[in-house]
């Protein structure tokens, strides 16, 4: 496992739990507005050691009762299985975070119960993928597949998009609420720049016009099966703040 960070304790990336963090290496899309743009492409540093984290793990345990997986993109990891099946051994429930271009893996890591819960990034609208992931010829298909996947039901999951000025528009929002009718969880998250971020022309809604955009979705979604749930800002991985 190429893993770049680690955060000991964390209250905010698995809800309701008290988890630990992992940060991989190695990503297949370039977000311009992505706030851990260091793990895209490298060059990677050492990382951190797997038998340590693993070992760390074991330490935490009756401390800890979560794992969140991030990144990066984690299905990007060739031993991913391996390395949640040693998670899941200590007794570790594990939130996944992942973009969803690897349905098959996916559906392979749940159909093994190898996560309790998943977090997948919708990054706008379909048709503008290509241009909101930095990858001009990009397929979307295995993104959708993988938002059906979960939309059935197999496993505990949210759906969330970062909303930024350039990318998303109320038209956007709600295009993205009827794609995703019947999602239980749709997180709106505000984009806030830091050094990491590759564009720095980008730029974020400010907390007033973000909370029109989320009554203004809300809307949308009471003739819909879906909710928007709060706005939260996770501009770090350490750091949730509720507009």
């Amino acid at each position: 496992m190429n893993i770049q960070g680690l955060q000991k304790l964390t209250l905010l990336d698995y809800p309701e739990h008290v988890a630990a963090t992992l940060f991989t290496g190695g990503c297949q899309l370039n977000c311009p507005y992505c706030h851990n743009s260091e793990l895209i492409s490298g060059p990677f540093g050492p990382g951190e050691d797997t038998d340590a984290v693993l070992a760390f793990l074991k330490k935490r345990q009756g401390l800890l009762d979560g794992v969140c997986v991030s990144g990066g993109e984690p299905l990007l990891q060739p031993d991913i299985a391996d390395f949640l099946r040693a998670v899941k051994a200590l007794g570790y429930q594990i939130k996944l975070d992942t973009n969803g271009g690897f349905p098959e893996k996916l559906a392979a890591i749940v159909g093994e119960n190898l996560v309790d819960y998943v977090a997948m990034d919708i990054k706008n609208t379909p048709a503008r993928y290509p241009e909101t992931v930095g990858v001009p010829d990009l397929d979307v298909t295995p993104y959708i597949r993988s938002q059906k996947f979960l939309m059935e039901g197999h496993v505990d999951y949210e759906f969330r998009t970062t909303v930024v000025r350039e990318y998303h528009t109320i038209e956007d929002i709600r295009s993205i609420c009827e794609w995703l009718q019947g999602a239980p969880r749709y997180y709106l998250q505000c984009f806030v720049a830091r050094d990491q971020v590759r564009d720095t022309s980008l730029s974020a809604y400010n907390d007033e016009e973000m909370r029109t955009l989320l009554a203004e979705a809300k809307n949308i979604c009471q003739s819909l099966s879906c909710a928007v749930s709060s706005v939260i800002c996770r501009a770090y991985p350490w750091r949730n703040n509720n507009i």
